[in-house]
């Protein structure tokens, strides 16, 4: 987000594109004079010199690339896709039909629109985008390069909404262990996208458990749900969707079985659950930035070291939430600059936004005072709210650059491929994948909810109007559970919980408490920095309800809601160019709730892409 912020200081002194757009030609001499009112502000910048544009690289591309990670991802591309058919591409070819569009395509050219009197283009000039009638004979942009002025084929709102469902999930959770559902959707920037997720469901066995009052079941369930933001690439993050849950657990059934041992205990200790899941998490960033390079050696050829090497040469960023059934408590653990809020709901009918993570960037204070604290004497540790002036995140798995020594980067560059050591680079490592934990206790007797997302959707979104979203897609669309004998078959636990989700009529209030109406409470910035960026105007009444999927529900509104042009024209925009203006987003809405045992994990097609539903839990 802070990248993000930074060139929100560079634009601060323009005029606002929607004063600007009077003054903008047509690119066509037959293009039609009226234009919508969608605009954006870019994150770059621009110069202009003797009447000629000249765009500037953008500073949202700042995360460091490495050449050893392109070299990575192209040998071993080939083995992740194989081994990982949900790690998906991103949808930038536009059609000119509904029946065109197609989850599957990864061009990076765009569709060229013919024989068609008058249609919606998509315009980029002087680094800002809008939409326009265009006559049949307007030539549409193929390339997705930036260039000065281009245009692009606009998306109607029905191809739009097939883009934003084309990777939605929904699977229910009929256990009656305390969560009834959990929804997922991505939307990709970067072509492939960076961004990942996992979910697992792990019944323990007998031998984890010790009997208590509070459950008669022999069992619990421990559920984990994860999302992953690469960066420098998508090795990373695929690598973490494949294992890291894996070796958590591995963790804690150890430090459970661990307890069985203390006749005066039922359940592990608070810390030591949390010192298990630390472990588990540098254990498996010990795997892929340390042990990768003894595989590597040994293998010797240099497409080997490119698939060992991959995941350590990029990064990524990783959120996971552990959910132990028996004891109801709700554990993230956090590296890096994903969230997660929980949304509780008040006597009132509002809802309440209780983060239960902290971003841990450059910029935070908390770790800019610990990076300082670790490595004395390096007052460019942190530069600009970034690590070593480079990277953003200060927690991160992979990041090898920030980790190894100079004399293993040095015998890395030579053996293989790869890039002279950072010069600020004096005692490392600068980052770790150790996670910060937090614990909660869920209530679901009361509805609680949670939303894991990648920063993406928290540059579009803050805290309370994502709780807010949800609490309003609850009011249209009540999570169910099975209906009993004292219960009708259209009753809904939400509607008998909360009242029916009655609304007043003309109502655009999102039902959630403020943080300035809470005493002793510090106010949240209401203006996002992509909300700044896109120079959105207007409050609640901007936001709608046209998803069966919660997770997309949420994008949809991040991406403008209500103003179809908004939404149509950020999704038009093809990778690397739409990076620009949003960024990879994943998202994922877990629902607590009280049920009767009914069965496993099941897909909720109404709220799925076709074929995408597989329950991993």
């Amino acid at each position: 987000m802070r990248r993000a912020a930074v060139q929100i200081l560079r634009t601060a002194r323009r005029t606002s594109v929607r004063r600007f757009l009077p003054s903008i030609q047509p690119i066509a001499v037959t293009a039609k004079q009226s234009r919508s009112s969608v605009a954006s502000r870019s994150a770059s910048s621009y110069t202009r010199s003797h009447g000629a544009l000249q765009i500037l690289q953008s500073a949202m591309y700042l995360r460091q690339f490495s050449v050893a990670a392109v070299v990575s991802a192209v040998a071993s591309g080939v083995w992740y896709y194989r081994a990982s058919p949900n790690q998906q591409g991103d949808l930038v070819n536009i059609p000119t039909a509904p029946d065109e569009f197609s989850s599957s395509t990864r061009s990076a050219v765009l569709c060229t629109v013919s024989n068609v009197p008058d249609r919606r283009g998509l315009v980029v000039e002087d680094d800002q985008f809008f939409a326009r009638e265009l006559a049949s004979d307007n030539p549409i942009t193929k390339s997705p390069d930036v260039q000065p002025s281009a245009q692009y084929a606009m998306l109607t709102p029905e191809e739009a909404t097939q883009k934003l469902r084309s990777l939605e999930e929904s699977y229910q959770v009929p256990r009656g262990r305390g969560v009834l559902r959990y929804d997922i959707v991505q939307l990709p920037s970067n072509n492939p996208i960076e961004d990942d997720h996992a979910e697992k469901l792990i019944e323990t066995s007998p031998s984890l458990t010790v009997p208590n009052k509070t459950s008669s079941s022999a069992t619990s369930d421990w559920m984990f749900w994860s999302v992953f933001d690469g960066h420098g690439g998508w090795t990373t993050s695929a690598k973490l969707r494949q294992v890291l849950t894996s070796f958590v657990a591995r963790e804690l059934s150890a430090t459970y079985k661990s307890a069985l041992t203390n006749p005066n205990l039922t359940l592990p200790s608070p810390a030591s659950i949390d010192e298990a899941i630390k472990r588990g998490f540098l254990a498996c960033d010990h795997e892929i930035v340390h042990e990768s390079i003894i595989k590597a050696q040994k293998a010797n050829t240099k497409s080997a070291a490119a698939a060992l090497l991959g995941p350590a040469l990029s990064g990524s960023c990783a959120l996971l939430s552990f959910y132990d059934s028996r004891s109801k408590e709700f554990r993230v653990a956090c590296t890096g600059d994903s969230r997660a809020v929980l949304g509780r709901r008040n006597p009132n009918g509002t809802w309440t936004a209780q983060p239960l993570s902290e971003d841990q960037t450059g910029g935070t204070p908390s770790e800019m005072a610990r990076l300082r604290a670790e490595h004395p004497g390096e007052p460019n540790v942190v530069a600009h709210g970034r690590i070593l002036g480079n990277l953003e995140p200060s927690r991160a798995f992979g990041d090898a650059h920030y980790k190894w020594s100079k004399d293993i980067q040095d015998m890395v560059k030579r053996s293989w491929f790869g890039r002279s050591p950072l010069a600020l680079l004096k005692t490392p490592p600068y980052v770790t994948a150790e996670p910060v934990v937090t614990t909660t206790k869920v209530a679901p007797e009361r509805g609680d909810f949670v939303v894991l997302a990648t920063d993406g959707l928290w540059e579009m979104l803050t805290n309370e109007e994502v709780v807010g979203l949800v609490g309003r897609w609850l009011e249209e669309n009540p999570v169910h559970r099975k209906p009993t004998a004292s219960t009708s078959a259209t009753t809904s636990w939400t509607q008998t919980l909360f009242g029916g989700g009655a609304r007043a009529k003309g109502e655009t209030a999102l039902p959630v408490e403020r943080p300035n109406e809470r005493k002793g409470k510090e106010g949240q910035r209401s203006n996002t920095i992509r909300r700044q960026q896109w120079d959105l105007k207007g409050g609640d009444e901007r936001f709608v309800v046209e998803d069966k999927n919660a997770a997309t529900h949420l994008v949809r509104n991040a991406l403008g809601g209500r103003d179809r042009d908004m939404v149509c024209g950020l999704l038009a925009l093809p990778s690397p160019f739409s990076r620009r203006y949003r960024d990879d987003l994943t998202v994922e809405v877990i629902f607590f709730g009280e049920g009767e045992p009914a069965g496993d994990v099941v897909a909720n097609v109404d709220a799925s892409a076709p074929g995408n539903a597989k329950p991993k839990l």
